[in-house]
């Protein structure tokens, strides 16, 4: 194993996914708590599709995704909130609208210009070797941004997760975090596509959270275990992928599909004896 380690950490591309992924899966970690306990775990799953629907158009006009994507899915974050506080639409059902319109535009783009290339299919599906030097300072600037600003909330994301009523009667301004929420999300999306790919970055947001649930109760507990979790998984998704040969972002999910389980299993049996 230890082998298999030094000869991962040779490579400048592995290094440079090892650094930013674990900002990611921390970023991830946290801001899936709050998700899963607000009913909006899908919302991750939906900002990607988003995400996917803009690097399509900044690859056909030649742009850089990271900027064209960021700015894109953090207003439509914003509009996820916006249109869900209505009693028209739900929250489920603008998600839905927006993650199928995006992957509407994304594949008719593609298809209008050079088809599925090399770039857009990393983008969708993740590839440690696509993260150039710019991309990596640019992406660990911005998970140390999502870090800083969740600490410095910590107590009115609290707040509004747990009783959004309560924290409103109390004075929190319920309508400025939840904004916060979603866009640290945003970023969070778009900064973790190019190692996890557009389909599966949700899933950094939902297994970690959901996995430490089934262990701890308490909300902080639950964001310091899910933190592990996360950055175990991804860690040891990357080892499997470098071992196997296999896509980096599917093997991450399979790792945290596996710890789910068995954290799962463990749940079951002790609470039978």
């Amino acid at each position: 194993m230890l082998s298999v380690l030094q000869e991962m950490l040779s490579y400048t591309f592995i290094v440079r996914a090892i650094l930013v992924g674990t900002l990611v899966a921390l970023c991830s970690a946290l801001l899936g708590v709050s998700l899963i306990l607000k009913r909006y775990s899908m919302i991750g799953d939906g900002l990607s599709h988003v995400a996917f629907g803009a690097l399509t158009i900044a690859v056909a006009l030649n742009l850089t995704p990271l900027y064209v994507s960021i700015p894109v899915v953090i207003i439509s974050a914003i509009a996820l909130l916006k249109i869900s506080k209505t009693n028209k639409i739900n929250g489920d059902a603008a998600i839905a609208i927006i993650s199928t319109v995006s992957i509407a535009i994304g594949i008719i783009t593609t298809s209008l210009s050079q088809g599925l290339n090399t770039d857009v299919f990393s983008y969708m599906f993740g590839s440690i070797l696509a993260m150039s030097q710019i991309d990596v300072y640019i992406s660990v600037i911005l998970s140390i941004l999502v870090l800083a600003l969740f600490l410095i909330f910590y107590n009115k994301i609290f707040a509004v997760t747990f009783d959004e009523n309560f924290a409103k009667a109390t004075g929190v301004k319920t309508n400025l975090y939840n904004t916060v929420i979603a866009i640290l999300t945003a970023i969070t999306i778009v900064v973790g596509m190019r190692i996890m790919g557009t389909m599966l970055i949700s899933s950094l947001i939902i297994f970690p959270a959901l996995t430490s649930m089934k262990i701890v109760k308490t909300f902080r507990n639950v964001i310091i275990c899910s933190a592990i979790i996360s950055v175990f998984c991804f860690f040891f998704g990357i080892v499997f992928s470098y071992v196997f040969s296999i896509p980096t972002g599917a093997s991450i999910v399979v790792v945290n599909a596996f710890v789910f389980i068995m954290f799962s299993i463990a749940n079951t049996v002790s609470r039978k004896i």
